[in-house]
């Protein structure tokens, strides 16, 4: 048995090459990057200082805009000025706004931003509403309406078979679910594409005329699909343990400290909104969500890294990878878009056949899971998973048996069949 021999190599000669060490550094980096960057501009202001102008024709609303706490610096003038670029924005403000709500407009030479836009809406609607209330001439009128403003809350539960009960979120589920899905599929085409690189260059090298004369080609192949899994687990492994090392280092070199991502201003109802969110991720099963996701991402690698083995075999450049890999891709992306589709509806008939169709479940299931899915849905699943997985890995290997050998010409289709035949 030469696997992990093979293992061994190929694993070495992967790492060691200048393009895993730099995109291992290069892509922690970027992803601080996108981090950092985005929330060192939201403090930062927007370099305009200029003054919003405000010309109130009516002289009805002056005072809300003397009397401003929004930190954007208003300033009342008489008139529209022909020269709008010397402020920032003009508000003007025609007739009275309670009895035409759409007499004001804001004039400016760039686009208005929206925090001025928003802030003139809120403090023109509550004031205009406070009036059109006083109007009526009913005392305690407005605190009434205040009080009897009611916002109700539905807290969702998961019973469990045995009578328990657990906090359950569909959004938490869903964002679960969705992350899931989508690290299983980054990883079955990043490491998929990589095995049918290895194999298409070693064939187009000739190398593997040499390999072939030492080990077996079925051991070459489970050799380059393990050693590609390996590489890749290593190099992720690497971009989390960077990207919150370089985090944790460049957030206080922005002059960004920890208590300020935390220290937001919160009502009581995003209190309960976030305990309710904790208290849902807290009643996930993370035990089998996680053993679930390194089987179906196990199986999901197995099943399409012996397909990308074979396809890598049966062309003769890397040109010819595109057409033959054209069902696959398809295959994939629908797998996806099942998945994050089936997020809004866990237990629709899309959901639930890609969950249990091989080539789709690695990746619709993840979605699924989070909400909770039926024991046997799973097993069936699984067990369907593990037997095309061993299929595939036996059509696999005898296409790679022969395509490896094979120059000057790809394998059609026809050829496959004959292989397969015999």
């Amino acid at each position: 048995m030469k696997i992990p021999i093979i293992i061994s190599q190929e694993y070495r000669n992967k790492v060691a090459k200048k393009s895993f060490i730099i995109l291992t550094i290069l892509m922690p980096l970027l992803m601080a990057a996108l981090i950092i960057v985005p929330l060192k501009l939201a403090q930062l202001d927007s370099g305009d200082d200029g003054v919003v102008a405000v010309v109130d024709n009516t002289g009805l609303y002056h005072s809300l805009f003397i009397e401003d706490n929004s930190g954007i610096n208003f300033q009342l003038v008489d008139q529209l000025s022909d020269s709008v670029g010397d402020y920032r924005a003009f508000v003007v403000i025609d007739e009275d706004l309670a009895v035409n709500p759409n007499a004001v407009k804001i004039y400016s030479e760039k686009t208005v931003s929206r925090d001025v836009k928003s802030y003139v809406e809120q403090i023109l609607s509550q004031y205009v509403e406070h009036k059109k209330l006083e109007a009526y001439n009913i005392e305690g009128l407005e605190q009434m309406i205040e009080d009897s403003k009611t916002e109700v809350r539905a807290t969702t539960i998961k019973m469990g078979d045995d009578g328990s009960e657990e906090s359950s979120d569909a959004d938490v589920a869903s964002i679960i679910g969705i992350l899931a899905t989508t690290l299983i599929y980054m990883f079955i085409f990043i490491s998929g594409s990589k095995v049918m690189s290895a194999v298409v260059q070693e064939k187009v090298n000739r190398i593997v005329e040499v390999l072939v004369c030492t080990v077996k080609p079925w051991e070459l192949m489970w050799g380059k699909i393990i050693a590609v899994a390996l590489v890749c687990l290593t190099q992720m492994a690497i971009w989390v343990v960077l990207t919150a090392i370089f985090v944790g280092i460049g957030l206080p070199m922005a002059g960004i400290e920890f208590s300020e991502l935390s220290n937001t201003p919160a009502t009581a109802t995003d209190m309960t909104d976030a305990q309710m969110a904790i208290n849902s991720v807290m009643g996930i099963n993370w035990g089998l969500i996680v053993g679930m996701f390194i089987l179906y991402f196990i199986g999901g690698y197995l099943l399409y890294a012996s397909v990308f083995a074979a396809v890598g075999a049966a062309v003769d450049n890397e040109s010819d990878t595109g057409s033959m890999m054209m069902p696959v891709t398809i295959v994939v992306l629908f797998a996806l878009y099942a998945g994050i589709y089936s997020a809004t509806n866990p237990d629709g008939p899309l959901a639930f056949w890609c969950s249990i169709i091989p080539f789709t479940s690695p990746i619709v299931m993840m979605v699924r899971l989070p909400f909770g899915v039926d024991a046997w849905q799973l097993a069936l699943s699984l067990v369907l998973l593990a037997a095309t997985v061993a299929g595939m890995v036996w059509l696999a290997g005898k296409i790679y048996r022969v395509g490896i050998l094979t120059y000057g010409k790809k394998l059609t289709f026809k050829d496959m069949i004959k292989i397969f035949k015999k």
